[in-house]
């Protein structure tokens, strides 16, 4: 790997990224593959913070309205990201790295509760660490518990992971039309904001905007993520 542009990053997963083709639950071959990608980033000397969302186990936005509320279904969803984050540790671990899962919703038996000072004190250890259960709070996703994380433990970038597009185009590239979408190479936070941008929520893109924390969005594939640390361009920046 080439040397480093940043010392330390957060990067932000769907939970998606860990189902492969199937969609739903998690693929191991899939799991193992994400952590050999991420134990190599940490033995670089990166230190590395990972926030994981829950989609493949479970999303609210799939629930009929006439059905559980808003908030319990938010808290499901942040134990599904909490069994992601297990899998991952587990799989980190057999790639030879350090890694430590700390949940913003108590569960002792199987992981460290989130205090920040201790994240800070494991990254600069060199240990993976992982974010689970978004910020604990229901009406918050994943995307802003990792802007939140990202902040909170002074990562010099946010790196926004997807499964379906590789970066921002001027247009969904999914749609079909006359006119083809171009890919942006750099958009700023409030181009990001009144174009509603759809890759990440608004709650996000504001609290970046508002410390100044630069988003690279890319596709999540393997070797990717040392491409975008070596300091490559790719996928769309934010700033």
């Amino acid at each position: 790997m080439k040397k480093p542009r940043y010392k330390r990053i957060l990067l932000k997963l769907s939970g998606e990224a860990l189902s492969g083709k199937q969609g739903f639950g998690i693929d191991f071959n899939i799991t193992r593959a994400v952590a050999t990608d991420l134990a190599l980033i940490a033995k670089s000397g990166i230190e590395l913070g990972v926030v994981i969302g829950g989609g493949n186990i479970f999303r609210g936005r799939n629930i009929p309205k006439d059905s559980i509320d808003r908030a319990t279904a938010d808290y499901m969803g942040m134990t599904a990201t909490i069994m992601n984050a297990i899998a991952l540790q587990a799989e980190i671990e057999q790639c030879g790295a350090h890694c430590r899962v700390l949940t913003a919703i108590s569960m002792k038996e199987v992981a460290e509760d989130y205090i920040r000072r201790q994240a800070k004190s494991h990254l600069k250890d060199g240990k993976i660490v992982i974010f689970a259960a978004g910020t604990g709070n229901p009406y918050f996703t994943t995307d802003t518990a990792a802007a939140l994380r990202a902040l909170e433990v002074g990562a010099e970038v946010l790196l926004k992971a997807t499964t379906s597009v590789d970066g921002v185009y001027t247009s969904d590239p999914n749609t079909k039309g006359k006119k083809k979408p171009k890919k942006l190479q750099q958009i700023t936070f409030h181009g990001a904001l009144t174009k509603r941008i759809k890759v990440m929520d608004s709650t996000a893109f504001s609290l970046c905007m508002d410390n100044k924390l630069p988003i690279i969005i890319f596709k999540y594939k393997p070797g990717a993520l040392a491409k975008i640390v070596a300091g490559e361009t790719i996928g769309t920046i934010v700033k």
